[in-house]
């Protein structure tokens, strides 16, 4: 109960004026980059993509763009690894392309801590302790991300976001923040194995 109550009210207004705060304070930085996005990417300057949010619900979710626009000749994307270029890199490394999100959360799609949002297509594989983290809204970092991030298992991955489900609190919302912030001075967890982002999920092996 006393959870709950967290979440609904306390929680939300933390995020509001952090929020906001974040938004004035980052106007310089956010320009900054826009302009070398424009410059070593071209437009758009953000990505954009439909993620799964609180209570299953669908929300648009946005990133500064990290990877270039290069077609094949059918016109058609190549695969990630033909587009990155080393000041996308820099960004995800740094977490920098995530700045954005905090609009997300200023209009309450999103909370400052929470599961990550992932893509719509994997609500078919979520088992039902799994789909479980979306009994919270999705934050801009979470439980699994200062345990592992992107260098364990999906299974490991959503094992953590259901114990956030049901511990959340404000100490450990604020425990998560501060070593969130030590995570991304250190870059560590960015990659999974050889692979430069997390392969996608594609259903529980033992289902």
């Amino acid at each position: 109960m006393k959870n709950k109550m967290y979440q609904k009210t306390p929680k939300r207004i933390f995020d509001i004026v952090l929020s906001f705060i974040s938004i004035i304070i980052l106007v310089l930085p956010f320009f900054i980059i826009s302009i070398l996005i424009i410059f070593n990417l071209g437009f758009p300057i953000f990505f954009t993509q439909k993620r799964i949010g609180y209570k299953n619900k669908i929300f648009k979710l946005y990133k500064f763009r990290t990877m270039t626009n290069k077609k094949d000749k059918n016109g058609e994307l190549l695969p990630d690894l033909y587009r990155h270029t080393r000041f996308g890199k820099f960004l995800r490394s740094t977490s920098l392309d995530e700045l954005p999100e905090i609009m997300n959360i200023f209009f309450g799609q999103m909370s400052f801590v929470g599961p990550r949002p992932l893509l719509v297509e994997y609500l078919e594989f979520y088992n039902a302790e799994q789909i479980r983290r979306h009994e919270v809204k999705p934050g801009l970092t979470g439980w699994a991300q200062i345990n592992g991030r992107n260098s364990i298992t999906w299974e490991e991955k959503f094992k953590l976001d259901v114990w956030y489900v049901e511990n959340i609190n404000f100490l450990i919302d604020m425990k998560i923040i501060f070593n969130t912030i030590i995570k991304v001075l250190k870059r560590e967890g960015i990659g999974h194995s050889n692979e430069d982002t997390m392969p996608k999920f594609k259903g529980n092996n033992n289902d």
